[in-house]
């Protein structure tokens, strides 16, 4: 694979590109992807956008589709044996701190979370009150050992909306 030559004879594949710099995505290695998107599905309120396999292995990107205008994705990739690009490093998954986060609508919304993670054995902590700038939280571990932080009056919104502008209601 000669590298320095794939960028020089780049062509774009898609129609759209974005005006500015877009924050587009977290991604994740997997061992199972397949594990990995039906975890996220009943977990989170992510769907599949969509599921591929080419020469490196099945790649998969997952969102909230009432984002499709500010679209956010999830990105899975499950390489097959040999074709991972990064080997021989390892793959570890985020945490004990390192985490994606979930804004939920309601402290009820965290509780309905950690139970239904305490019943699959993935619930790491909480469901429990912070200080300010964490808000009501519990952390759960996905197949893959990832944490994903699920959270209730944290903040994030109000802040961008004091400090960048916009209406609270939007």
């Amino acid at each position: 694979m000669n590298i320095e030559k794939e960028a020089e004879d780049f062509t774009a594949n898609h129609s759209f590109h974005v005006p500015k710099p877009t924050w587009t995505h977290v991604a994740l290695h997997c061992k199972d992807i397949d594990k990995m998107i039906d975890w996220y599905e009943e977990f989170t309120h992510f769907s599949l956008l969509f599921k591929e396999k080419d020469e490196s292995g099945y790649g998969a990107w997952l969102g909230d589709k009432t984002q499709h205008d500010q679209p956010f994705v999830l990105v899975l990739m499950q390489f097959f044996e040999g074709h991972d690009p990064f080997a021989p490093a390892t793959h570890h998954p985020l945490g004990p701190f390192a985490h994606i986060g979930i804004e939920m609508p309601n402290k009820a919304a965290v509780d309905a979370v950690a139970k239904r993670a305490g019943e699959s054995n993935c619930l790491m902590l909480g469901p429990v009150k912070m200080p300010k700038r964490i808000g009501y939280i519990c952390f759960v571990r996905d197949p893959e050992g990832n944490v994903v932080e699920f959270s209730y009056d944290q903040g994030v919104y109000t802040k961008a909306r004091e400090s960048w502008g916009g209406n609270p209601s939007d």
